[in-house]
């Protein structure tokens, strides 16, 4: 696996619009497609996608344990609305206690450091889980969303995980995502009709005030690339 399958797929999936290479995958990687949703708006719409053409797509989620009530009412929602299973990975508990007993519940606050251990227990350690054994793994990324992911492309090698990633939204504005939501009726967090445009860990997340970068709102009180370690970039 490596950037020369990663090229591949970008020359087999030109001209192809997002559905049709999304069933191009599920066929082509029979068993070995994931979806990982936190249900922002970007992986809601690649849920209807998946759901809508009811593709052979394991679609799953990391809970950190520490999310916002909203985005478990949007997760069921979700459910109920596409009649889709979505597997829940978990954080090791012996993992969490060992940092809950070390430095306490909100070491995150104290240094970039601490903060990318956190995120490591609670989401990059159980994605690791998650993406094991697979081939290629869908995620919600947009270009817009960073300036560290303007150099992106829709199929990439990531080595860390050694997988391929496949960024369907990734041209696509937060206008084009909303209008997609608005057309079909697509189940979306509450707190984005509050400011929210980025959502995370409860402690983690803030609303943005107009004019504000969309990364703003995610761990607002550091100067940092603000990633988690689930995308390098």
């Amino acid at each position: 696996m490596s950037t020369t399958i990663a090229n591949t797929l970008l020359e087999k999936t030109a001209g192809f619009s997002i559905e049709e290479t999304l069933a191009f995958l599920a066929n082509e990687y029979n068993g070995k497609v994931v979806f990982s949703t936190s249900f922002g708006q970007e992986d809601q719409v690649i849920t209807a996608m998946i759901a809508k053409n009811d593709l052979p797509i394991t679609i799953f989620t990391l809970d950190t344990g520490r999310l916002f009530q909203e985005t478990y009412d949007v997760f069921h929602r979700t459910i109920k609305k596409y009649k889709v299973a979505i597997q829940t990975y978990f954080p090791e508990a012996s993992a969490v206690e060992n940092l809950l007993n070390k430095k306490g519940p909100n070491s995150f606050y104290e240094s970039v450091e601490n903060r990318k251990e956190c995120c490591f227990i609670r989401k990059v350690a159980p994605l690791t889980k998650a993406l094991k054994g697979n081939e290629i793994w869908i995620t919600g990324l947009r270009a817009e969303q960073s300036e560290n992911r303007n150099d992106l492309a829709a199929f990439e090698y990531d080595a860390h995980f050694n997988i391929i990633k496949f960024n369907p939204l990734l041209k696509w504005s937060l206008a084009d995502v909303q209008k997609y939501i608005d057309e079909n009726n697509v189940p979306q967090n509450a707190l984005h009709k509050k400011g929210f445009v980025s959502i995370g860990c409860a402690p983690c997340t803030r609303a943005i005030a107009e004019g504000e970068d969309i990364r703003a709102g995610r761990w607002s009180w550091e100067s940092s690339h603000k990633e988690c370690g689930l995308h390098q970039k």
